[in-house]
């Protein structure tokens, strides 16, 4: 993984961790927020929550971990994320009797958990190095199939004018909220890169999803750790 990657990646999870903590506060018209709106009050809050960070991390890293993992907690919808990184080993549940889908589902469940911790322990110590980025919201693009689906472009001024683009598709939810689906990162599709690994895991564990899903952030925060310590 480049530092590129995980420099957008680090970005990315400050961003969209942060507007759970908007949406959650008094405002009651956070449902009412379109989803550049969205992003553009992710960008504000992003830099309070960094800075903050930074005068207790050393001391309390858990509270850190906490406060990301709470912000997370109703912006992202971790088994959907999950079930779309299965990809066709959550698919082929239609032609399970009963208890076979039942097992998949637990099966998914649990590969929830291991994404949702694996990503807050990956990514958020990266977080505090990228506090002081400059970040632009370029524009929304409606979909054509659907009101409730859009993409939205952000600039991301990182060192040396290295600017980066960052696409955030995003759906309406039932709520009136809108959430990411997924994320691309430069020419990067972040949903993709998960679902070819987990598909990769899977054939060389002969098809043992419990096998995947408890090797799955050993295998993935390797890379990660590196580019973190670099």
């Amino acid at each position: 993984m480049s530092r590129t990657i995980a420099w957008t990646l680090s970005i990315l999870l400050c961003c969209t961790g942060s507007f759970t903590v908007l949406a959650q506060s008094e405002n009651p018209g956070a449902s009412n927020l379109g989803p550049a709106d969205v992003i553009a009050h992710v960008t504000a809050d992003v830099m309070n929550i960094v800075s903050e960070a930074n005068t207790y991390f050393d001391k309390d890293p858990d509270r850190y971990f906490r406060e990301i993992d709470a912000a997370l907690a109703e912006l992202v919808d971790w088994r959907g994320f999950a079930t779309a990184v299965m990809g066709e080993y959550y698919s082929r549940g239609r032609t399970l009797d009963a208890a076979g889908r039942e097992a998949l589902k637990r099966q998914r469940d649990d590969f929830a958990v291991r994404l949702r911790e694996g990503l807050i322990r990956s990514y958020a110590k990266g977080l505090l190095a990228f506090g002081g980025a400059r970040m632009e919201v370029q524009g929304v693009e409606a979909s054509p199939q659907s009101t409730r689906i859009a993409s939205v472009t952000q600039l991301v001024y990182g060192d040396a004018d290295r600017v980066y683009t960052i696409r955030y598709q995003m759906g309406q939810y039932k709520d009136g909220v809108w959430r990411l689906r997924n994320l691309i990162i430069e020419t990067i599709n972040l949903g993709e890169i998960y679902r070819n690994q987990f598909d990769s895991l899977a054939r060389q564990a002969e098809g043992d999803l419990d096998r995947v899903i408890g090797e799955w952030n050993a295998v993935l925060s390797e890379p990660i750790e590196e580019v973190n310590r670099d």
